[in-house]
């Protein structure tokens, strides 16, 4: 784990820490020292699940954040075959915090479209932290668009904590861009299923979202606006921890909040300890979940699937006395 360990983790950190101390005298001194790992390990594994067992809202906020969590290409490089990437939107310039292209599932050619954030730096300033210009949305539906004419499937990862709110974005035409994405993709002909990955945030998330099935991995999170603005407008407070955790609860983030309110179709469960412990694992039940719910869509007409996309949009949000 080193240091970019959650504040949450560290006792696993600790255990980790000690297990790799033992395994390093054990080389040095060319001993064993199973006997003493064992009951670590033991430990270790127990607390975890413990640990992502009873995860808070907020610190869940903080796991689907993580730059450890598997990304886009990283999906693309696990779970799909035949990568190739298109770039650009035909009018300004190519957005690297989307990148999109054709791909396939299971043997099936498919269109595939998602938010990249970066793990470092001089990444993140290059992705723009996953955060899409105009451009970005208008490449997406110049890539949604091409799917249906060629009549392949379409999948969306959402991993961002907002559409960029720059002044160059919204010169030109941010929320057009997000606005056009809504509505042209509740008319796609073709199956579309999204996958919040990490932070599905605000009209950022939305504009790759207007699918058939809505999937959400365990401990990623999907809200109107971040915990600490929502703090911030509510109680003037968006950096305390108390405020925060109520943000957060109130904002019903966790995929569980929203699989119970029917927003999204499924959780795709994650490794114990998180989809930042184990990669391959993740990106095999995100292979898994793809292949049986498109295997589902593939059998219904372009017709019923476009009124049965519309009729689930229309139900959310329905009160009920």
């Amino acid at each position: 784990m080193g240091t970019s360990a959650l504040e949450f983790e560290k006792p696993l950190a600790e255990i980790e820490k000690q297990i790799e101390e033992l395994r390093r005298m054990a080389e040095e001194r060319e001993i064993s020292v199973d006997r003493e790992i064992e009951p670590l390990q033991a430990k270790l594994g127990t607390l975890r699940k413990e640990i992502y067992e009873n995860l808070t809202p907020v610190q869940r906020v903080q796991v689907a954040r993580s730059p450890r969590r598997p990304f886009t290409l990283d999906y693309l490089r696990l779970a799909f075959t035949d990568w190739i990437e298109v770039h650009g939107d035909r009018a300004f310039r190519d957005d690297p915090a989307i990148v999109g292209g054709w791909a396939r599932l299971d043997g099936e050619t498919v269109m595939v479209i998602g938010q990249q954030r970066g793990r470092d730096t001089k990444e993140n300033l290059h992705r723009n932290f996953g955060m899409p210009h105009p451009e970005g949305y208008r490449k997406a539906l110049r890539l949604m668009k091409l799917a249906e004419k060629f009549h392949v499937p379409i999948v969306t990862f959402i991993d961002t904590p907002g559409a960029w709110a720059g002044l160059g974005a919204e010169e030109r035409g941010q929320s057009e861009a997000i606005a056009r994405n809504l509505l042209e993709m509740s008319q796609l002909k073709v199956p579309i299923i999204a996958t919040v990955i990490g932070e599905g945030g605000s009209g950022g998330a939305l504009a790759l979202s207007v699918a058939d099935r809505i999937l959400m991995l365990q401990n990623s999170v999907c809200s109107v606006i971040t915990v600490e603005g929502c703090a911030a407008i509510l109680w003037k407070d968006g950096k305390s921890q108390e405020m925060r955790e109520k943000a957060a609860t109130a904002l019903k983030i966790t995929a569980t909040d929203l699989l119970e309110l029917r927003v999204i179709d499924e959780i795709i469960p994650e490794p114990e300890g998180g989809a930042h412990t184990n990669h391959e694992v993740t990106a095999a039940a995100l292979r898994e979940v793809l292949i049986r719910n498109l295997d589902e869509l593939r059998r219904l007409k372009p017709d019923k699937l476009v009124r049965r996309r519309r009729e689930k949009f229309l139900r959310m949000g329905q009160f009920e006395e």
